[in-house]
């Protein structure tokens, strides 16, 4: 088995991320290679870091300001080419490695498919006003207190 060719997803054909939105197996591309990680003498051995590409237009039914949201916060994660790449190797297994970063993958879409409360703009009140500036002369006049009193 070549380490560099892309691995099947055992699935229906699919990644679901929530219902209406998954991702064709055909969309998604995985990788193996030498990890940095945890495996001791086995690090030199085995292919155990996984590494994920997804296209960003292969993420079926969301919308276009969750795929916006989606580049935002890829960040880095980007390419120029419009994957998303992620990379595992916290663990010594090849398995719990791609199942891992796609894992990770799956929680970037589910936040990019959250829409931002809208901020409403809010004024402080009238009593909250007066509040601020009673305060405001109640301490200018302990610390007019301090100067009278040193002058003496």
């Amino acid at each position: 088995m070549d380490d560099l060719a892309p691995i099947p997803i055992p699935s229906a054909h699919a990644i679901d991320i929530a219902p209406g939105v998954y991702v064709p197996e055909s969309g998604l591309r995985v990788q193996y290679a030498r990890s940095s990680g945890p495996g001791g003498q086995n690090v030199n051995k085995v292919n155990s870091k996984a590494e994920i590409w997804v296209r960003v237009v292969d993420v079926v039914g969301l919308d276009e300001a969750s795929r916006l949201r989606l580049a935002t916060l890829a960040g880095r994660r980007l390419t120029d080419a419009g994957e998303i790449h992620i990379v595992d190797q916290s663990s010594r297994s090849r398995e719990t490695n791609r199942m891992s970063a796609i894992a990770r993958f799956v929680e970037l879409i589910m936040e990019a498919m959250k829409a931002p409360k809208a901020r409403r703009a809010s004024r402080p009140s009238r009593a909250a006003k007066r509040r601020r500036l009673d305060s405001k002369k109640r301490r200018a006049g302990i610390k007019a207190g301090r100067r009278a009193g040193s002058e003496e």
